[in-house]
């Protein structure tokens, strides 16, 4: 039996122009990623550390190696730039992480900063360890949630990334206006971190070692406070260079007063 070519060409094209939309709706929704917070109150774990200080890569390597679940605890690490004098300049590091490590620390109990520096759930956290930090995660998530959290992530046809983030009262058995006052000295924060980041070291303190580093901030934004209505919202474009790398977005609250975490959330890109 003869084939009619065209005939074959039309069939063909029918069956893979339905399989080329899946592919391309895959495609798409690949780009896109989201996350929301959940009924528990999630704890935020900061590192305040520097490539010029001898002491810290140990709690860099214990960081990278807890492999935690964003559900539980959300980490950041700020690179603080008072070291960077001593022979060696951290290339991550912003004098605005140096500021913010001194404001939590006058919060925290600790009096005073140093390297390298736990901060869990805004308290002053020394000889970290993974029992006694999964101890202190499980109690913080017995907390009810306070604030309600979305991050939503895009990467757009130009390689820039849209972020939405968005942060909502939750109501609970408290009174109203309780609540209203813990949110109208809440500061709201937004993160841009990335993992998998190598330094070659030439001076200082770590001078010939090669230091690994996860959950780096690179970009820090806030403080922001809820409006009238105990709502916030912002959009955030990142530049293009981000898609691709492994990196994410961290949005948390943080009470003015004591340092206390409401709510933090986490949220990787997708590639």
């Amino acid at each position: 039996m003869r084939l009619d070519h065209q005939k074959l060409a039309k069939v063909i094209s029918h069956l893979l122009t339905p399989l080329a939309l899946c592919i391309m709706s895959i495609h798409v929704m690949a780009a896109d990623c989201s996350a929301k917070s959940g009924t528990q109150t999630v704890p935020l774990l900061e590192l305040y550390t520097s490539e010029g200080c001898s002491s810290c890569p140990p709690a860099d390597k214990w960081l990278s190696g807890l492999k935690l679940d964003a559900s539980k605890v959300v980490a950041l690490a700020f690179h603080v730039d008072y070291w960077d004098y001593i022979g060696w300049k951290d290339k991550f590091s912003k004098s605005e992480f140096s500021d913010r490590q001194r404001r939590v620390a006058a919060l925290s109990g600790a009096g005073f900063v140093y390297t390298p520096q736990f901060i869990f759930n805004g308290k002053d956290f020394r000889g970290w360890d993974g029992s006694r930090l999964n101890q202190a995660v499980e109690i913080n998530l017995k907390q009810p949630a306070r604030t309600h959290l979305t991050l939503d992530a895009t990467n757009q046809a130009n390689d820039e990334i849209l972020i939405k983030a968005t942060a909502r009262a939750v109501k609970t058995n408290d009174a109203a206006n309780n609540l209203t006052k813990d949110l109208k000295h809440a500061d709201i924060f937004i993160a841009i971190y990335e993992n998998r980041l190598v330094s070659q070291v030439s001076a200082g303190e770590n001078n010939g070692r090669e230091l690994k580093h996860d959950y780096v901030v690179r970009e820090f934004l806030g403080a922001y406070q809820f409006n009238h209505k105990n709502e916030f919202a912002k959009n955030i474009t990142l530049k293009s260079g981000w898609q691709g790398h492994n990196a994410g977005a961290v949005i948390f609250v943080q009470d003015a007063r004591n340092g206390q975490i409401l709510q933090s959330l986490q949220l990787p890109f997708c590639n």
